[in-house]
């Protein structure tokens, strides 16, 4: 044994492992059926085959949802493409009765320390609950099936309820989902596009994936909000979206893949499924067999390392990945890792030296669960054994990075320590351009020339009103003490709403509307309840830096998720009375005006003369007061949008500018929104040169 209790590998005997084909998982042939080779008769295993038949009240597994009927096979087999939503490699290889389990001094197995495995038995829309299910050695794939009797059948009911929660409540799933599809252009997905797809391609996907999620949690937060129900929008979501084959980069493939960048975060396992980043929903490994010779071998395509267990991840260019196998069980048997798969499948890519990705799973500060960042390519540089802490041989591989690609999990290491004071920001100005004002300090960072600072303003987090917008009838609030609830049907702020909360309980805004509704000065709600998003103050940490080329900008050092709140828009509220003169008269860049044409985020506006969606206009004007919304620069593909907010109390309402974002926005990424279409009549004196750079760029902007 060498120092470090690593035991080498024989790579001879690795070079003479048998292909993958031979390691394929085997199913018995249940009686009466034919769809199975009769070689398969005598496995050693008992198991259902994917394809069925299932026993009663089990329903099939996507893709093999077919019929159970005898002769029927809607399986595919494997081979250098996996077009299927759920890949045959995401199914785990039953283990034979005894092979390689791990025994005691007196023969008896052993048995996993209680709280390595468990069920997530609540719901909880925020977390990525694909994570939950890990399994002691298994440190990259997870499981949510239970081995013991009771286990399965609590489990499988649990499913079984929450495939029937929208059906039962009338809730049309297919309905939204074309709308959704027509409205995102994704209704008749070009089949190429299919198998290679592109920046854009891959942004819509996840939006409408983004959106449907949300709309099935909102109606079943509404509709059923039973205590302990196992509910999984994300994996329902995904699922929906691929059964009418909407997805991109389909054909598996070695190296990038076309669309997704280095850096981009995801918040979903599904996520990396639907856009082809990492096939498997719930294996750690992705890989497929390759012709070599007169046989096939099995080559890693990537790799989901969840920053736990024991993988070495601290060092932002040297990874040491634990491979995958073990632990199958929650009866707590343990297995020595095996030779097979995606352990085979690293190890030979090691000897081709093909490119390998990585995702990076860190830990949610929000959540219990993770957030996955796509680290680039890496190179798997060398293999070996060692026992770990259990007791049983598992194979680490370490991965190097390629040099030449864009920071990212060394850039996520770095803001931690300048948050936690261990090193200091470069360019660092002012530690808060707030001076308190805000719950989150707001740094003024300069690394790009010698400009000192902005001009002079006053700093003031919400709009300053000289008169409030009269309502026609006096506006009730809600009586919640505790917090508005979903589902509260005698809520009024919820009723307000149309029956929903707008956000979740991190905060995320949940749907677009003309107008959210929030809870007011008259509601007995605490400053807690989640229906009180915008009046809390800063959710990320903010900075605003010089930019190359646009003067300064705004970006976060934390990643936000899709529908996270950003900032508010404050400033002075211009009455209305004097709107048409004040827009005449100002002509700098310090104003909002929500009386321009925005283009909705849910497809293309159907009238183009249509001014804003603001149930009235505001003009707030940020040149002598304002906040760091004043710094967000214009784009014309932006990463955030703007949502009128409504605060009522009594026959008083006041219409507040909240910014939220479009899509998950990785740490350090501007954040800009697009600043709208003027009428023609005012257009032409106000138009500047844009230098957003994206590819939908119009050249210009007012």
């Amino acid at each position: 044994m060498e120092k470090g209790g690593r035991d080498r590998m024989d790579k001879y005997k690795i070079l003479d492992a048998k292909p993958l084909r031979c390691l394929a998982p085997v199913f018995p042939s249940p009686s009466g059926s034919s769809s199975v080779s009769n070689a398969q008769a005598s496995s050693p295993f008992p198991s259902v085959p994917p394809t069925g038949p299932y026993p009663p009240g089990i329903a099939p597994i996507y893709p093999f949802m077919g019929s159970n009927e005898p002769g029927r096979t809607t399986g595919q087999p494997f081979g250098n493409t996996i077009p299927s939503p759920v890949p045959l490699n995401a199914f785990r290889t039953p283990e034979s009765a005894n092979g390689g389990m791990r025994k005691g001094k007196i023969g008896r197995p052993r048995k996993v320390p209680v709280g390595l495995v468990g069920d997530s038995g609540g719901y909880s829309d925020s977390m990525n609950q694909s994570d939950q299910h890990v399994n002691g050695n298994d440190m990259h794939e997870t499981d949510v099936d239970d081995d013991n009797n009771t286990g399965k059948r609590k489990t499988r009911s649990r499913r079984k309820q929450s495939g029937n929660v929208l059906a039962a409540s009338g809730f049309d799933e297919v309905g939204v989902v074309n709308s959704l599809l027509t409205s995102f252009k994704l209704m008749d997905l070009d089949i190429s596009k299919k198998d290679t797809g592109d920046r854009e391609l891959v942004d819509r996907i996840l939006m409408v994936y983004d959106l449907l999620r949300k709309k099935i949690t909102l109606h079943e937060e509404s509709k059923d909000p039973t205590p302990g129900l196992n509910r999984r929008p994300d994996l329902k979501a995904g699922n929906l979206l691929m059964s009418k084959g909407i997805r991109t980069n389909n054909t598996k493939k070695i190296g990038q893949v076309p669309g997704v960048e280095v850096g981009d975060i995801f918040f979903f396992r599904m996520e990396l499924c639907v856009i082809g980043l990492h096939a498997p929903t719930m294996a750690g490994i992705d890989y497929m067999t390759v012709k070599a010779s007169a046989d096939e071998d099995p080559v890693a395509l990537s790799i989901v390392s969840s920053g736990g267990y024991e993988d070495d991840g601290d060092d932002g260019e040297v990874l040491i990945y634990s491979g995958q196998g073990g632990v199958q069980r929650r009866d707590g048997l343990m297995f020595d890792q095996k030779l097979e798969r995606g352990n085979l499948a690293l190890e030979k890519s090691m000897h081709r030296g093909n490119e390998v990705r990585v995702i990076r799973g860190l830990k949610d500060v929000n959540t219990t669960g993770k957030i996955y960042i796509y680290d680039g390519l890496y190179k798997i540089q060398d293999s070996w054994t060692e026992t770990n802490t259990t007791g049983c041989n598992v194979f680490k591989y370490k991965l190097v990075r390629l040099p030449g690609q864009p920071e990212t999990f060394t850039l996520w290491k770095s803001i931690q320590h300048w948050k936690d004071g261990v090193t200091s920001r470069i360019g660092l100005i002012l530690p808060d351009l707030t001076s308190g004002a805000e719950s989150l300090p707001v740094s003024l960072v300069n690394d790009v020339d010698a400009e000192k600072g902005p001009d002079y303003f006053t700093y003031i987090p919400c709009p300053k009103y000289t008169k409030p917008y009269l309502l026609p009838k006096p506006s009730l609030g809600c009586h919640c003490l505790g917090g508005c609830q979903p589902g509260d049907a005698n809520c009024g702020c919820i009723q307000k709403n149309e029956g929903c909360l707008p956000y979740n309980s991190l905060g995320v805004l949940m749907s677009y509307s003309s107008v959210v509704h929030e809870c007011g000065q008259t509601c007995a709600c605490p400053s807690t309840c989640r229906n009180r998003m915008t009046q809390v103050g800063l959710k990320v940490r903010l900075e605003v830096f010089r930019t190359k080329n646009r003067g300064w900008g705004l970006r976060s050092w934390d990643p936000i998720r899709g529908g996270g709140f950003v900032c508010e828009y404050a400033g002075e509220v211009i009455d209305a009375s004097n709107v048409s003169e004040f827009l005449s008269q100002n002509e700098d860049g310090y104003i909002f005006d929500s009386t321009r044409i925005y283009e909705p985020l849910e497809g293309p506006q159907q009238n183009p003369n249509e001014s804003s969606k603001a149930p009235f206009p505001v003009i707030i004007n940020a040149k002598r007061e304002g906040n760091v919304a004043r710094f967000m620069n214009h784009s014309c593909s932006p990463n955030v949008y703007w949502q009128p907010v409504l605060r009522e109390s009594d026959n008083e309402a006041y219409l507040h500018v909240g910014f939220f974002a479009i899509k998950h926005i990785p740490p350090m990424q501007e954040l800009t929104f697009d600043y709208g279409m003027l009428p023609s009549e005012r257009a032409e004196q106000r138009r500047k040169e844009c230098l957003c750079g994206s590819v939908k760029c119009r050249g210009y902007y007012y």
